[in-house]
């Protein structure tokens, strides 16, 4: 992989999110030699990816080169290359572009759509976890318009402007709501020919209320704002199966759609080589313990996502979003230097700072321990602490304009069609 040989210990991260970043930041320019490996170059900011997807930032506003990150790092070094397994009683992992050693093995490969193994929405839905995935459903949205402003048959001009969304999660919740914003704010003003009544959004949740891990104040809110948006909110509902058209659910429901957006849950990534007894039956996370070693192993961890750290609080494992990521890289940091330096290391104690959901112009729920709220100010908020929480001064500044320009002109300003979106027949 030529990496520079060196006397220090050496450690290996695998995974350039949230985790990742923050572990390396904590190690940055200490007597430890640190390897970032990741199969993107960059680092995504996936709270926002639902803006890519309906045309508000482009992707560069929430994507950060990997290698500009730690260029200000001299003991850190990036290789682009996917783990293939790791060997780990050679202190080894094999890669695409070769084998590298460590003395310490830090997995935080994050997760993937998770379609519980629903074959035909696997093959017609789309999903929403990566950048190209966010732009292909950019591009599907566009080129439906496009299609419908010259469609002749209504009935096919209603699947085209049809959009269903599974899952009615914070992801679900965001895009239901950016999309709503698209048919009030766009569609009439760059499609006057096409009737903008004919469109509609279907957001579809198994449980029995949307935000299902927020508090049922935030649930009521943010259904009632969807309303307001024209969302039609479908609870206690069940894809069965789609076929590229046809949307089969487990109640009367039938639905007949061009787009089938999947945010209805995740898996974790897994990596060849470790012990079938470390990860979970749900959702394949690695068990870890409090200073998150993998069961079982001294010197190779989990981070973010794919850690199951089982507690009284969180007898499932700490919820899959981005602050028990960035606390658990940031203190898996300092522990490898006080495990290095023969000290003991310290637990690891989540601290819940609250969640949040934006749905559409000015609305936006709020869970902080003590208070729960909705509305202007829960909005602002959630612009402040996702502005604040990107990577990188220039995706601030470009994603802090946008966000100002879009709200002064009620505007979308990235609505191209870089590259079209072919279907799958």
């Amino acid at each position: 992989m030529k990496i520079p040989e060196t006397n220090l210990p050496r450690v290996v991260v695998v995974g350039g999110g949230f985790a990742g970043i923050n572990i390396v930041k904590k190690l940055a320019n200490k007597p430890v030699q640190v390897i970032l490996i990741d199969k993107r170059n960059y680092h995504t900011f996936q709270p926002l990816l639902y803006q890519v997807s309906s045309a508000g930032l482009e992707a560069d506003a929430i994507a950060y080169p990997l290698r500009k990150f730690i260029k200000r790092y001299k003991n850190s070094f990036f290789r682009l290359t996917e783990v293939h397994r790791v060997v780990s009683e050679e202190n080894r992992i094999e890669t695409s572009i070769g084998d590298i050693t460590y003395d310490y093995l830090v997995l935080a490969l994050g997760t993937k759509t998770n379609y519980f193994g629903n074959e035909t929405i696997q093959k017609f839905g789309m999903p929403m976890k990566t950048v190209p995935q966010a732009l292909n459903i950019r591009s599907l949205i566009l080129q439906n318009f496009e299609k419908a402003a010259i469609e002749d048959d209504l009935e096919e001009v209603k699947a085209l402007l049809s959009f269903v969304i599974v899952g009615g999660g914070p992801t679900g919740v965001e895009l239901a709501g950016a999309i709503a914003e698209l048919k009030n704010q766009i569609l009439p003003r760059d499609y006057r020919d096409l009737n903008s009544d004919l469109m509609e959004i279907h957001l579809l949740e198994g449980s029995d209320r949307v935000l299902p891990p927020m508090s049922q104040n935030a649930s009521k809110k943010a259904e009632k704002f969807l309303k307001r948006l024209g969302v039609q909110v479908h609870c206690n509902t069940f894809v069965k199966n789609y076929d590229g058209v046809k949307v089969t659910t487990n109640t009367d429901l039938k639905l007949e759609s061009e787009t089938l957006i999947w945010a209805a849950g995740v898996t974790c990534r897994t990596v060849e080589g470790l012990r079938d007894e470390c990860y979970t039956e749900r959702n394949n996370r690695l068990k870890v313990n409090e200073y998150n070693q993998v069961l079982g192993y001294d010197n190779i961890f989990a981070l973010g996502d794919i850690a199951n750290m089982e507690s009284k609080d969180y007898p499932k494992g700490h919820p899959q979003v981005a602050q028990p990521a960035i606390q658990q890289g940031s203190l898996l940091g300092k522990n490898l230097l006080k495990l290095i330096a023969g000290k003991s290391m310290k637990k690891f104690k989540y601290i819940d700072k609250g969640s949040m959901a934006t749905i559409g112009r000015n609305k936006a729920v709020v869970d902080l321990k003590p208070y729960k709220f909705g509305g202007f100010f829960a909005w602002f908020i959630w612009m402040f602490v996702h502005l604040m929480a990107l990577v990188g001064f220039r995706n601030r500044v470009i994603t802090f304009f946008n966000w100002v320009y879009n709200y002064i002109n009620f505007d979308k300003a990235s609505r191209l069609i870089i590259r079209p979106f072919k279907k799958l027949n």
